[in-house]
């Protein structure tokens, strides 16, 4: 059962990952605006590029500060702390009078919602009960492609604004007071993780944010899950690493299925796809306001998907199912995709460039209903918590860098080898199955510290005395919060 209090929460906490998907997709059409291109003196295609750029490196410098900095400032803080970046980011984008200005706000943003991106699933994953995980973990992807979906519609809405700095500054401004509010939240009434806490040495801190969360649960239960947590931190903190050396060393598999399946999602092309889908409806000679609607269209469909599935198939049916049937899905859409592309882009067939559009929406609803929300969630809970933030860092740092390089080539594949480009995907897609298949165990319905057990790790079972002391430091923790609750009266 999925209390209220924690789902608010995971809903609140997708903020952060909401401004990721908008900030990312309000771009496009901020660029394609003919009176962005006049305000910022007609920028050359490089320099055009670079607003993408920056923005992708930006967001690779947030995912390594979560790296190096993550752990020491919590997930709170450090949330906090890529909010006031955040907020910074956009309103100098809103405020640019100038390109450099602009350059400067993509930059800072970028940095914020990469630190963003990779800290949410993290948090959500350690405060959600073992069997709805996969629902409150997935909450965070589904705030990406709410995000994007929000931006396409947005740029579409304002396409229609009067010709002028409206149409690309007022959905630039639509982000700023996102991040003051989850910074308020987060300092108000947002729980700390307790898993975190326990790392931190504030047991008490932990109990009571973990009764606090897991209020469901009888006495005795809170009592035995705290007592094993708090055992198997312990046990792994005795081993704690210091070095990245250390880090591949004792705990190699779980730190390559972390960072593999952050890479995994850049390879299936699925920024490319919805990066340059625009330049294959305009091939098929589509109009402007239609290709911003269909872009529209393709963002509603990525978020309908992501939260049903999310809801009745990733704590239902499992990770591992979930990753095997999006990469599948992948690699027969890509391979049709390809065929209708190189069948009907050319020709006059009404009927078959439909179905070359229809490629397109097949991909969208596979790749963000099996793998979007299941792989950010999947990449964080496989990790012991001494490692959480260092590798999902890491993780998202090579999901960002691997996708500057498969953008960035994007127009010249096109151009050079077109359809063809699709098949660099169906190859890598179908490298990663393989290694899903072989590699990624299940973790469904099981808690942080029993998921080590799957890949070969010890799981330390704390014994009837370790559960006794919880029970009366809980018992003292009532006694002392009645004590004050009487003071207070």
């Amino acid at each position: 059962m999925v209390r209220f209090y924690t789902l608010s929460i995971a809903l609140f906490s997708a903020i952060g990952t909401f401004l990721f998907g908008f900030d990312t997709g309000i771009a496009t059409t901020t660029i394609a605006h003919q009176s962005w291109i006049d305000y910022m003196g007609h920028p050359s295609k490089g320099l055009t590029g670079a607003v993408v750029a920056v923005y992708i490196a930006g967001e690779a410098v947030g995912a390594l500060l979560q790296t190096f900095v993550g752990d020491r400032l919590g997930r709170i803080r450090f949330m906090q702390m890529m909010c006031i970046l955040v907020t910074i980011g956009t309103s100098v984008q809103t405020g640019a009078v100038n390109l450099g200005m602009f350059l400067s706000g993509r930059a800072i943003a970028g940095m914020a919602v990469g630190g963003m991106v990779g800290t949410v699933p993290i948090y959500l994953s350690e405060i959600s009960p073992p069997g709805s995980r996969g629902l409150i973990g997935g909450i965070s992807g589904c705030g990406i492609s709410l995000g994007t979906m929000m931006s396409n519609w947005v740029g579409y809405a304002c396409s229609f604004a009067p010709y002028g700095q409206t149409q690309w500054r007022l959905p630039l401004g639509i982000q700023i007071p996102w991040g003051v509010i989850l910074f308020i939240g987060l300092a108000t009434f947002m729980p700390g993780s307790p898993r975190q806490l326990i790392r931190a040495g504030k047991v008490d801190d932990a109990r009571i944010q973990f009764i606090r969360i897991r209020r469901e649960l009888s006495a005795h239960d809170q009592q035995v899950e705290f007592a094993h947590m708090k055992a198997q931190i312990e046990f792994e903190m005795a081993r704690e690493v210091t070095s990245m050396k250390e880090v591949f060393k004792l705990f190699r598999h779980r730190a390559f299925v972390s960072i593999a399946v952050q890479t995994m999602t850049s390879l299936t092309g699925v920024n490319v796809i919805q990066y340059y889908q625009t330049i294959l409806y305009k091939s098929l000679g589509i109009t402007a306001k239609t290709i911003l609607a269909l872009a529209s269209v393709y963002g509603t469909c990525a978020f309908l998907s992501n939260v049903l599935t999310t809801r009745f198939l990733t704590d239902q049916w499992g990770r591992r199912p979930m990753i095997l049937a999006g990469l599948s899905s992948v690699v027969v859409i890509e391979i049709y995709a390809a065929v209708m592309q190189r069948e009907f882009q050319n020709t006059d067939n009404q009927v078959g460039k439909g179905f070359a559009i229809l490629a397109i929406y097949l991909f969208v609803v596979c790749y963000y209903g099996f793998l979007n929300s299941t792989t950010w969630l999947y990449g964080a809970e496989v990790l012991p918590v001494a490692l959480r933030s260092k590798i999902m860092g890491l993780a998202a740092a090579s999901h960002f860098i691997v996708n500057v390089g498969i953008t960035e080539a994007g127009p010249s594949a096109f151009a050079n080898i077109k359809e063809n480009y699709y098949y660099v995907f169906v190859g890598c897609s179908a490298f990663f199955l393989v290694m899903a298949y072989f590699y990624f165990p299940e973790t469904r319905r099981k808690t942080l510290e029993e998921i080590a057990e799957a890949f070969g790790d010890k799981v330390v079972l704390a014994d009837e005395r370790d559960v006794m002391e919880e029970a009366e430091a809980e018992r003292k923790l009532s006694i002392t919060e009645e004590k004050r609750v009487e003071h207070a009266a």
